[in-house]
């Protein structure tokens, strides 16, 4: 194999590599504003207070019960913060799951995509 069928080689690998590059991009970007439109609910209180985030980790709604009304303020604001937080994370899992899905097997790591 001469030097320019070994360059011609490695650009087209690099050329095969770019448009796998791109589709995965596209795929991304789709799977982004899918998210966009999911909801997922955290609960805190045994349910008195709910709190609901889209896939992108935005609070969309917090939800108190009459119950939850009856509590002292700052038990309602720690009730509020762990049902915010469980929705966070529920929301982040959701990503995970669905990021891995795009991804061939094993390409992740244990710890799942850093930063979420």
């Amino acid at each position: 194999m001469s030097a320019y069928d070994a360059a011609t080689m490695s650009e087209f690998d690099l050329g095969a590599m770019m448009r796998q590059a791109q589709v995965l991009r596209e795929q991304m970007e789709t799977m982004q504003k899918s998210l966009d439109k999911e909801i997922v609910e955290g609960t805190a209180g045994g349910g008195m207070v709910k709190a609901r985030a889209s896939g992108t980790q935005q609070i969309l709604s917090i939800e108190l019960a009459p119950a939850a009304l009856q509590e002292d303020r700052e038990m309602l604001q720690d009730l509020i913060v762990a049902a915010v937080n469980n929705a966070l994370e529920r929301s982040k899992a959701l990503t995970q799951q669905k990021v891995g899905s795009l991804l061939p097997p094993g390409l992740l790591g244990p710890g799942g995509i850093p930063g979420l």
